[in-house]
Formats: structure tokens, sequence, C-alpha cells
């Protein structure tokens, strides 16, 4: 049986792992490969401290490490700018990625997440459901990510979860990962908090008839 090749596009740090985190474990306790590519980053032009900056850069090597990543991408566009980048220009550096990768799974951010940098992410990348141009992508999720997917709009286009993943097994280990990012967690009711996160993982397990879940929105699948 091949092996499953997954990327993740995580527009920020830690998006990976309030998304897709136990999934992730889970496709690489299989033995599958995963890939992870980290969209944005923060520089001292955009007024982030060296020392920050540097904390950050261990972080991701500390995380890589954690989740055994068959291979990383950083493509370094700045944060919470990458609305001053042109559609073609991001498409093309999403694009070098998912050619080198050439995954069967891939997990984009939810396309009305609240971060512009999410959307816009979203946008470029959903051309690569073309099948005559990328045929090697067989399935395409959206991703659940605490402090940007809740705060969509209140519409149809809303989260509506149709695929579940039992994550029990691998839910200490995501909750261990993401306390890597130290600077992005806070108190609750802090929406990037251990307790919300336990809280929205207990949630979409009941949904799913197990202890812990994460969930998503299958927007392609050939089979």
């Amino acid at each position: 049986m091949n092996k499953n090749k997954i990327l993740c596009l995580a527009v920020h740090p830690d998006d990976e792992t309030l998304g897709c985190g136990g999934t992730l474990l889970m496709h690489k306790a299989k033995g599958d490969e995963i890939y992870w590519c980290v969209v944005t980053s923060i520089s001292q032009k955009e007024g982030f401290k060296k020392e920050f900056i540097e904390k950050r850069a261990k972080e991701i090597k500390q995380v890589s490490s954690m989740y055994n990543f068959d291979d990383i991408y950083q493509l370094n566009l700045k944060t919470m700018k990458v609305d001053e980048y042109s559609m073609s220009e991001l498409i093309t550096k999403l694009s070098n990625v998912i050619k080198k990768v050439k995954p069967n799974i891939l997990f984009l951010p939810f396309k009305n997440d609240v971060h512009s940098d999410h959307r816009k992410i979203f946008e470029a990348a959903y051309s690569f459901s073309k099948p005559f141009r990328y045929p090697f992508i067989k399935k395409i999720y959206m991703m659940e990510t605490l402090s940007e997917t809740e705060y969509a709009p209140l519409t149809e286009d809303s989260f509506i979860p149709n695929v579940f993943v039992d994550i029990t097994k691998f839910f200490e280990k995501k909750l261990k990962i993401m306390q890597v990012f130290e600077s992005e967690l806070g108190k609750h009711p802090f929406p990037r908090s251990l307790e919300n996160i336990k809280a929205l993982a207990t949630l979409r397990g009941t949904m799913a008839g197990c202890k812990y879940a994460e969930s998503f929105v299958l927007l392609k699948e050939v089979l």
C-alpha cells in the first residue's frame, strides 16, 4: 500500500497544531509522510524584537522535531500583511512547495477565517484543486483554527464540519506541542488556551462518538 503524503499549509506557526495536529500525528504513526509549510514569518523590519524572532525560530525547530516532519518549508511572507502580495505571487510561492512535495492530502485554512492572512492563502491555495495541473492531490480539507474560525460571519458559509478524525491517542502530545508556542497561548477565556483546545476536541469527539476529535470540511475527494 502506498504511503500518503500530507501537506499542511500553516499560515502562521501553530495553525498546524491547532487545526490538524492530532491528525498529523496519527498519519505519522501509520507510516505516512507529513510536511509542514509555514507561510509567514516575523522580522525586525515588521517591529518584532530580535529575541522574540530567535525564540520563534527555536520553537519551529522543536515543533518540527516533535512531529518528525519529513520536511518543512518556510515562505517567509510578512505576517498580518499577506494581502500586500499579488494573488499570482502567492500562487507561485505555494505552487513551488506543492510541486516539490506532491501531496495527495492537503490541509488548508478555512476560507472564511476572520484573519485576512488565512483568507488570502486559502484563495491562492484552492487553485491547486485543478486536477489537470495537480493530479496527485486527491483530498483537500479546510481546518478549524481556534481564534480565527469561530469568528467567521454567521452565514451559510460558517464552518460546518463533515469529516472527523479520532485523535484520542494523540491528544496529549498535541497539547505538549502546542505548549511549545508559549507566546501564542493564554488563559481561558482566551481562545488559544489549553482549556479551550480541550473543550473543542471534546465537542468534536462527542459529534464523532469518541473522546477527542479534530474536524474538517472536505472540499475535494478523488477515489
